[in-house]
């Protein structure tokens, strides 16, 4: 079969490679109808993340067909069924995930060894996500093997487009983590910095649970104008304006009730010095990622505030300002989203038409474009916000 490949930092392609056989009685193997290119997936092309291997098959956002079942997932699939897979790799039988938090599945990550040597304790698998995190080949291809098929995959049972539930694989539920995460009151005041992908669907989020106002601050007009047109937000761009003096005036000088971080590990900084400082952190290995979207958003909360933590990290940040943290009784909340937690709700909203979630998508490509797919994402060529791939 085909597949999108990680050769080294900074190059991908596509190559010939063996088809996924099942290896565990609760595996499925699942032809891929969609897949889609995640911001997530640029820290993998750019290096920062560890444990990458040429030739590990790139991609967490898929959904396909049933082809094949192992004895053990029969009791809840078939073959034929057309199925959502969520990024996270999970047991179902673990206490973590006895408790929703499938993201921490405790026995879905073969490699927990390496992890623990890094994090203290070992997440979940995810697909196409470094053999820090179990070594799995992930979606970006014809064919893909799913372990533990029985409680990740979601059945779609209509025919709803795979455009409108594609994402419920990551990114709709990770943006509706991100704002649940903020125990949103009717009437609260939330600022999300990144208008990518996962920022688009926080803001909806945000709304659907009862915020008044959401602000998103960026630096593309492009996807400042999709959250304004699409998701009815307010925005920033930080490049024209000075973030926290903004959010002062928009509210009053109390800041916003809830910040949301969609950024992530390799944010920008509209100073050329203090986006020179973390560069060079990074480049001499003193710091992993670049946390200045996290570092704004804690010290423009309002007092008392939340502050969702969402878009990814790999290792170390500097300069954390803790002392604002603490003295103003802030409350971090931060993970990898327990996905299967919220995908039968969010299908639910989409059939209720309460959400539409194609509406990010820029990009429609075959599976042997999907290098050109991550060129114009990476370099946000061609106004792109999402690329939808068709193996």
């Amino acid at each position: 079969m085909k597949a999108n490949c990680w050769v080294a930092p900074n190059q991908v392609a596509v190559e010939n490679v063996p088809d996924p056989q099942i290896l565990n009685p609760r595996d499925a193997i699942v032809r891929i109808t969609s897949a889609a290119i995640c911001g997530s997936d640029l820290h993998l092309l750019h290096g920062f993340i560890p444990a990458m291997k040429k030739g590990d098959i790139l991609g967490h956002e898929f959904m396909g067909e049933v082809v094949e079942l192992g004895p053990g997932a029969r009791d809840g699939l078939r073959v034929g069924d057309r199925v959502v897979i969520p990024f996270p790799i999970a047991c179902g039988n673990c206490i973590s995930c006895e408790r929703g938090l499938y993201s921490l599945c405790e026995n879905s990550n073969p490699n927990a060894a390496v992890a623990e040597a890094v994090m203290g304790h070992a997440p979940a698998g995810i697909f196409g996500y470094s053999h820090l995190l179990g070594g799995y080949a992930g979606g970006q291809a014809q064919y893909a093997r799913v372990p533990f098929a029985d409680v990740g995959a979601l059945k779609i049972e209509d025919d709803i487009p795979d455009e409108k539930v594609l994402f419920l694989s990551d990114i709709l539920p990770t943006g509706y983590m991100a704002a649940e995460m903020c125990d949103i009151q009717r009437g609260d005041i939330v600022a999300i910095w990144g208008a990518g992908p996962v920022g688009q669907f926080a803001t909806c989020s945000a709304f659907l649970l009862g915020a008044e106002r959401v602000i998103v601050i960026d630096r593309y007009p492009y996807r400042l104008r999709m959250a304004r047109e699409k998701a009815g937000a307010e925005t920033i761009n930080y490049e024209e304006t000075d973030v926290m003096d903004a959010l002062r005036d928009m509210t009053a000088g109390r800041g916003p009730d809830a910040c949301i971080d969609a950024v992530g590990m390799e944010a920008h900084h509209p100073s050329a010095a203090l986006q020179a400082y973390d560069r060079g952190k990074q480049a001499l290995k003193s710091e992993t990622d670049r946390p200045h979207a996290l570092r704004e958003a804690i010290l423009s909360c309002a007092n008392g505030g939340v502050v969702s933590a969402i878009g990814a990290y790999a290792g170390f940040i500097d300069k954390f300002p803790m002392g604002s943290f603490m003295n103003r009784s802030l409350t971090l909340r931060s993970g990898q989203c327990h996905v299967q937690r919220y995908m039968r709700p969010l299908l639910d909203r989409i059939r209720k038409g309460e959400i539409d979630p194609s509406y990010i998508i820029t990009h429609t490509l075959g599976l042997d474009q999907t290098p050109h797919g991550y060129d114009i994402f990476t370099n946000k060529r061609e106004e792109c916000v999402k690329v939808v791939l068709k193996p």
